[in-house]
């Protein structure tokens, strides 16, 4: 009885062998997956981060809002669409029409919903007091060289991202010397600056300038106006025929346009 014992105990080795193998690689498949499952998560994870919850109107909030509440930009932009075609929200609830809004996020964003005017049904004494409580207020005037953030959302049609956004752009300009410069900020077209042109104001004197002649690299970097080969390129100007005297002398640096010059010109001084 032994050979026997000894025969069929040599096949369950090799099979031993086999099947260590089989584990080993559904292991490291496992292994693979659940690195792709935990990256997918911590990622998703990462970008919901940015989001802010704050109180708005779904009538007035403007797609910058919406992106700062958490919804991506084309589902901001089919919310915007569904308002300029007529569609309106008379009250927190109406936000379910919206394909665009999750049921999750829509539980997120019912407390801070804060409608205006919720559309209801008035008795006629509560309406004539209504109709006597509102009263026209002047437009709100901004001057946006020196207002802060605060400041900034005074304005209608400028919410808390525009805002931040025309700060940074201010910041790295030195200053408005016009209007029409708002429509340099990201995401501030023609249409949002004729909806709010005439709640700004401008104080060129609080422009910050820069001296050319003495302006070295990382005094100009800053700039949305001019390149690194432009700064460059000034520098070496300056180098080779001396202190600029007026707008003009830049006009010859081969590599400056007219248009870049007139630009920069309300920056500099000589």
């Amino acid at each position: 009885m032994t050979p026997i014992l000894i025969a069929s105990y040599t096949p369950v080795e090799k099979d031993d062998s086999s099947l260590l193998a089989s584990i080993q690689k559904i292991t490291i498949s496992d292994e693979q997956k659940f690195q792709y499952n935990r990256d997918r998560i911590e990622n998703t994870t990462n970008k919901k981060t940015t989001s802010k919850l704050f109180k708005f109107d779904p009538n007035t909030i403007d797609a910058a809002g919406w992106e700062t509440l958490g919804l991506s930009p084309k589902q901001a932009q089919s919310i915007v669409n569904y308002r300029n075609k007529g569609g309106k929200f008379y009250k927190a609830e109406d936000l379910k029409r919206m394909y665009t809004i999750s049921p999750e996020m829509y539980n997120k964003l019912l407390p801070y919903v804060d409608i205006e005017n919720k559309g209801g049904t008035f008795e006629k004494n509560d309406f004539q007091y209504e109709k006597q409580e509102y009263v026209k207020r002047a437009p709100v005037v901004i001057e946006i060289n020196q207002a802060d953030s605060a400041g900034l959302d005074q304005i209608k049609g400028i919410g808390p991202a525009f805002a931040t956004r025309i700060l940074k752009y201010r910041e790295r300009l030195g200053g408005f010397y016009k209007k029409e410069q708002l429509m340099e900020v990201y995401g501030l077209d023609s249409i949002k600056f004729n909806e709010i042109k005439d709640q700004v104001l401008i104080n060129p004197s609080a422009i910050r300038t820069i001296n050319i002649n003495t302006a070295d690299f990382n005094s100009l970097k800053s700039s949305p106006y001019l390149s690194y080969k432009q700064i460059n390129a000034i520098i070496q100007y300056r180098k080779q025929h001396g202190n600029y005297k007026s707008a003009n002398d830049l006009k010859k640096v081969a590599i400056l346009t007219p248009q870049v010059v007139d630009k920069l010109t309300p920056y500099l001084s000589f």
